[in-house]
């Protein structure tokens, strides 16, 4: 049921211990972003995720993401969120960093 309720709580942004995200690869740039793969371990796969950052230092804005696409291979989770990324820099623009 633990695992159950991990997953659930993993989907709706709550944290797991048995989850926590990997070190990042180095950033791919995109559109003056930096984007991070930071796939996290689950269940002996890897779940997508990663970060958009945008600006330096303390001006700097991100965006985390975190999806539900689930992968065995960490080399295609990573090349899977650098796609995700540039889509969501695509679809959203500035808008990503308007804090909503």
């Amino acid at each position: 049921m633990a695992g159950i309720m991990d997953s659930i709580r993993n989907l709706f942004g709550g944290k797991s211990a048995s989850s926590p995200p990997q070190a990042a690869n180095e950033p791919d740039t995109y559109k003056d972003c930096l984007i991070y793969s930071e796939p996290m371990a689950e269940g002996g796969q890897w779940r997508l995720a990663g970060r958009i950052v945008k600006g330096d230092g303390e001006a700097a804005k991100e965006h985390k993401f975190i999806r539900a696409d689930i992968f065995s291979n960490r080399d295609d989770v990573e090349a899977a969120a650098f796609r995700k990324a540039r889509q969501i820099i695509d679809e959203q623009g500035d808008a990503l960093f308007s804090g909503r």
